[in-house]
């Protein structure tokens, strides 16, 4: 089984092109959507329950707003909870259509090959971004430099949402943290739940990918200021207390 794990927040003009783009994937596993919504207060919830009504899939929601990491944690757990093979494979992506889901077949090959950890990266060598301000990437490239000396981090890309996960990685990860295997609310999930991956020996690889922001209906939810924020506690809280 392929789990796609999609985080969901006032998504309703992405999500008929999501949907389009998913239902587009061919791939030789049974497909099974989770999609954890973060407190909406559009349309999402109801255009998922249309536009995935004939697949296999899960709503997630308590109409809070707590963050993508407490999102991408309790879809997480439900997917452990549900997961009955050692052969199962979580996808996680971005809600905002961003993404080269092309990349999907290619990184189930390669968890087949042995990885637990496959990271879609702009950094890596054929990577890069497509109508992104020169600031945001800016941002992104001084952030993650930083946060990889720190950490002495040899991968290149820390946030993405755009990965694939062993199943027995994520069980690796439960019998460590137990239900605490995210538990940053903000952006900074990505960077907790790969610095966690790694200290369980993870096997981890990148594969280039370019950016597609203009696929992206409405602006980013990501705030600049307010990550910042959140990575400089990160920072502190995992590296100096």
């Amino acid at each position: 089984m392929i789990y796609i794990l999609i985080p969901i927040y006032n998504e309703e003009d992405n999500i008929e092109n999501l949907a389009n783009n998913l239902h587009n994937l061919n791939l030789a596993q049974e497909i099974y959507f989770v999609f954890s919504d973060d407190g909406s207060k559009d349309n999402s919830i109801a255009l998922l329950n249309k536009y995935f009504k004939n697949d296999k899939f899960h709503v997630i929601s308590d109409g809070i707003n707590y963050g993508p990491g407490h999102a991408f944690n309790i879809g997480i757990q439900l997917i452990l909870k549900h997961s009955t093979s050692a052969n199962d494979i979580v996808i996680t992506l971005e809600s905002d259509n961003t993404g080269d889901y092309s990349l999907i077949p290619i990184m189930v090959a390669n968890n087949n090959l042995g990885y637990d950890l496959i990271l879609a990266s702009v950094y890596a060598q054929g990577g890069g971004f497509q109508k992104t301000s020169f600031f945001r990437k800016l941002i992104s490239f001084l952030a993650n430099m930083f946060f990889r000396a720190v950490f002495d981090i040899k991968v290149l890309t820390l946030s993405s949402f755009y990965r694939c996960y062993d199943i027995n990685l994520l069980k690796r990860l439960e019998s460590k943290y137990s239900e605490h295997i995210i538990e940053e609310t903000g952006f900074i999930c990505m960077l907790e739940i790969l610095l966690k991956a790694i200290k369980v020996d993870a096997k981890v690889l990148e594969l280039p990918m370019q950016l597609k922001s203009d696929n992206r209906n409405g602006k980013s939810k990501m705030k600049i200021f307010k990550t910042s924020m959140l990575y400089l506690k990160f920072l502190f809280k995992y590296k100096f207390s």
